[in-house]
């Protein structure tokens, strides 16, 4: 369902560099994830079945230029790290396995975890270069206390990353690239065709300098986005020509549901929000920017581009034969 990757950009944007093949290639590469549909078919989350948890292996490794990431298979970490989807009442064992040359972490936000899976040095939970180890992540469904007042479930678009590196709080792993999304769903929520995930990480997006990724989507596709900050400035999101409702979801629960309705949201660090969209839904297929709205920030290549295709592939007035995928951009199991 989920593709994520990395890449250089170009050092400027404009819409200029779409007019021939030979700038196309040169563009940051697409990340084109989830499975093609003329027409969002809307699917479901369901309850977990069983009672054993889920388990997966995490391997943290060095990458070039100085960076780490988080990836699902030796040889293959990516900045942001691999989508990892949960169903409230899911318990998930993560085996992370440290093949970096420094000690590192796995800290994760929104979901119920003991000390010993905390990730931090005070807790004693990290992982020695050339070691491994196992952090059990819970959730629970919203319920209601002895005492009457509701306890919230774990439901919502969260978040991982190091702890360790270079500062007892992460500082040096977030900035090198260790961290990836996080969505737990409760069941009967709506799944997406394709999951972008997007990260402000001080004047970067997904740690990548120039210019942020760019998303592919056919039209008509449902497209699910992850906005995660992290570093030391805020940011404010924004995606032309597409909408979705300031709440858990991004979706209207019905005619009645009186969350605001926005193109815009700013974010700070450590936070993060998702939300769903039609692809290209009232206003047909192209090449729709997304950036950070801070004016200094977008001027500094905080842009990137979501390119809605119609139905036959085609982005209208782009020449679509000079884009490539970069293989590194595959999709990453969950």
């Amino acid at each position: 369902m989920t593709e994520v990757g990395r890449g250089m950009g170009r050092s400027q944007f404009s819409r200029r560099a779409f007019t021939t093949a030979a700038t196309a290639a040169a563009f940051a590469p697409l990340v084109m994830s989830g499975q093609a549909s003329a027409a969002p078919v809307d699917k479901t989350a369901t309850a977990p079945t069983g009672v054993l948890p889920r388990r997966i292996t995490l391997y943290a490794e060095n990458l070039p230029n100085g960076e780490m990431g988080y990836g699902l298979e030796p040889g293959k970490a990516t900045i942001p790290g691999p989508l990892i989807e949960m169903v409230e009442g899911e318990t998930l064992e993560i085996e992370l396995v440290n093949n970096s040359d420094v000690t590192a972490s796995l800290h994760v936000h929104g979901v119920d975890y003991e000390v010993t899976s905390d990730g931090t040095r005070m807790n004693d939970s990290v992982v020695e270069p050339g070691g491994r180890r196992t952090y059990v992540w819970r959730t629970h469904a919203q319920g209601r206390r002895s005492g009457g007042t509701i306890e919230p479930g774990s439901a919502g678009y969260w978040h991982y990353h190091d702890h360790v590196v270079g500062s007892d709080h992460g500082t040096g792993g977030i900035k090198k690239g260790l961290y990836g999304p996080l969505v737990v769903r409760r069941k009967g929520d709506v799944l997406p065709d394709k999951t972008f995930t997007v990260v402000f990480n001080d004047m970067l997006i997904n740690n990548r300098r120039g210019e942020g990724p760019h998303f592919l989507a056919k039209i008509g596709e449902r497209v699910e986005f992850i906005v995660i900050t992290h570093g030391s400035a805020f940011h404010t999101f924004h995606i032309h020509g597409h909408r979705w409702a300031d709440n858990r979801t991004g979706l209207l629960e019905g005619p009645q549901d009186p969350s605001r309705i926005i193109d815009t949201k700013t974010t700070g660090p450590a936070e993060s929000f998702g939300f769903q969209v039609i692809a290209g839904e009232r206003v047909g297929p192209g090449a729709w920017m997304y950036h950070c709205h801070v004016q200094s920030h977008s001027d500094m290549g905080m842009v990137g581009v979501f390119m809605v295709a119609d139905e036959k592939g085609n982005v209208p007035g782009h020449d679509m034969g000079g884009m490539t995928h970069n293989p590194d951009m595959g999709t990453m199991p969950h």
